[in-house]
């Protein structure tokens, strides 16, 4: 059987409320790697957050596409294969960068960033994600979450199973807890998956999957014609609903 190929776009916006732009997103198709960023910080500090984590990410990729023996600054999970780790990796290496420039410049204290990334292989997709930015699966007319959000509502949901009046009300949506660049060192969660030939993978910041319920996505991927037609309606919908937030929206499809 013929491999999938994968069709990809993605677009960004600084969203209604906000005067900049501090997500950042990355499609590097020959690489098979899509990245979205979505920083926090005052001064800017979010924008240089997001970038530095893209950036991080990306060079690690092509320095290690070239030379796959070279020395790594984290020793590789045994349980775990190659393509695996080095995903991992390198979140965690842009991790290290954004809590170190946040301790030289006291502009940038407090600095971060939430990432969601896919990695493709070949014949499936590595998931990673640190922070509340989410990554969705749609397949036959359903729309799975496929991350779960490092949020203080959603512990808070977890321990004490709040109603849904009780978590539209909850005072703390926006606190995180894991981001890139909080401390030193960050868990980075993992899934391996399979896509099968009409999967399409959306990576979105906050500003996306908290203004636009997970039914209006899903409608707007599946009656689009193409995917870049797709990524600018998700953005046109989270600002008809206020755009309270920076949106970003990459889509990946897989295509016979």
């Amino acid at each position: 059987m013929a491999p999938l190929r994968v069709e990809v776009a993605g677009e960004t916006n600084v969203g209604r409320k906000r005067s900049l732009n501090e997500d950042n997103f990355c499609i590097l198709s020959e690489t098979g790697l899509y990245l979205v960023a979505d920083g926090m910080g005052g001064h800017a500090s979010g924008e240089i957050a997001s970038k530095l984590a893209i950036d991080t990410i990306r060079e690690f990729y092509e320095r290690t596409a070239d030379d796959p023996e070279r020395t790594w600054p984290y020793k590789m999970d045994k349980a775990k294969g190659y393509e695996e780790n080095r995903l991992i990796t390198a979140v965690k290496l842009a991790n290290l960068r954004i809590f170190e420039q946040a301790q030289r410049d006291a502009k940038s204290r407090g600095m971060g960033t939430t990432i969601v990334s896919i990695f493709t292989v070949e014949n499936g997709v590595y998931c990673a994600h640190v922070g509340d930015s989410r990554i969705y699966r749609i397949r036959d007319g359903k729309i799975e979450q496929m991350t779960e959000d490092h949020s203080l509502l959603n512990d808070y949901i977890k321990m004490k199973h709040l109603t849904p009046e009780e978590i539209a009300n909850f005072p703390h949506k926006n606190v995180i807890v894991r981001a890139l660049g909080m401390k030193e060192t960050v868990k980075v969660d993992t899934r391996y998956e399979t896509p099968l030939a009409g999967d399409t993978y959306l990576l979105c910041s906050d500003g996306l999957c908290g203004p636009v319920n997970d039914n209006d996505i899903l409608n707007i991927i599946i009656t689009s014609p193409d995917l870049k037609t797709a990524s600018r309606r998700l953005i046109d919908k989270a600002n008809e609903n206020g755009g309270p937030d920076n949106i970003t929206a990459v889509l990946a499809r897989w295509v016979a």
